[in-house]
């Protein structure tokens, strides 16, 4: 079957075996009107599990008579969330409520590790619900001294939404966090044009349910938002141990400045780092976290070694 010459694109979603890419021309023109329906090459059928092809990717794609597409070929990427997958990000917003489902911070900082991973150049938290707690009005104040924005809002009373909007407009930001902080609810807050469909938290469990299925970039005042479906858990083992210092920011200004070296910063004396978090240079939590994650980064090493 014969096909046009190839245009560039970017695939805003994968649904159902098609791939939905949005032309150059149809981004320059300031909408997603007109997403053309593409099936992938066979050799990216072949290499579908390892992200080969995913939302935020540019493509480039040839058109069929048929008035369909075909991805011939992904352009390199400047960055990949894998989970949920989602490429060439320029933020993320981790999302969390104040409460129903209350706020873990070992799960936040998985979250921020995730990010700090995939190399997302501007990291940011978004804390939904906070009309169930009107009393934490300093909640996370520790992670905004570390760099971190925090963006304090209420999707249902309309609270702090004036200022996410602000830092939404001309990014690609995905929303990502647990089920049932509401982030589908947040975007309907942002843009109620978006009409994304919510749920309610089970009564029993205290849990939402997956009301996003699929990652979707949705065109928005210069760039774009992605809605993601909710998860609570996810793997990071795959993560070289000596780099996780690196993905604390606090943590970098004593890498190096350890007695021993390498420093795994957990057993070893005259650590930097430990004596930061004695000197309350660095928060206790975040160095909890980063024990935790080291520890079952390197269990899964040794299991995989023996």
């Amino acid at each position: 079957m014969r096909t046009s010459a190839a245009e560039v694109g970017r695939l805003l979603k994968a649904y159902n075996s098609f791939f939905y890419v949005q032309t150059d021309d149809a981004a320059a023109a300031g909408g997603a009107n007109g997403l053309l329906p593409c099936k992938l090459r066979g050799k990216f059928k072949r290499a579908r599990r390892s992200l080969a092809v995913v939302p935020g990717d540019r493509v480039q794609i040839s058109r069929l008579p048929d008035g369909s597409g075909v991805i011939e070929q992904v352009l390199p990427r400047e960055n990949l969330l894998q989970r949920p997958a989602v490429a060439n990000l320029t933020q993320v917003v981790l999302t969390f409520a104040a409460a129903q489902p209350d706020l873990h911070p070992l799960l936040l900082n998985r979250f921020l590790v995730l990010a700090e991973w995939s190399e997302i150049p501007r990291i940011a938290i978004c804390v939904n619900k906070m009309d169930l707690r009107p009393d934490a009005v300093h909640l996370l104040e520790a992670y905004e001294a570390i760099g971190y924005p925090v963006y304090r809002v209420s999707a249902r009373e309309g609270q702090g939404m004036a200022a996410l909007r602000e830092a939404l407009k001309g990014q690609i930001t995905v929303f990502a966090g647990p089920s049932g902080v509401g982030k589908s609810s947040l975007l309907n807050a942002v843009d109620s044009g978006l009409h994304l469909q919510t749920s309610h938290i089970s009564a029993k469990i205290k849990r939402g349910r997956h009301t996003t299925r699929v990652a979707e970039l949705i065109p928005w005042q210069g760039g774009y938002i992605v809605d993601t479906p909710g998860f609570s858990a996810m793997e990071l083992t795959a993560m070289d141990p000596q780099r996780l210092p690196l993905y604390f920011p606090e943590f970098r200004p004593y890498l190096g400045a350890c007695r021993f070296q390498p420093c795994s910063h957990s057993h070893e004396p005259d650590c930097a780092v430990k004596r930061a978090v004695e000197e309350g240079k660095i928060q206790q939590e975040r160095y909890d976290a980063y024990q935790s994650l080291y520890q079952e980064i390197e269990e899964k090493r040794k299991k995989e070694y023996r």
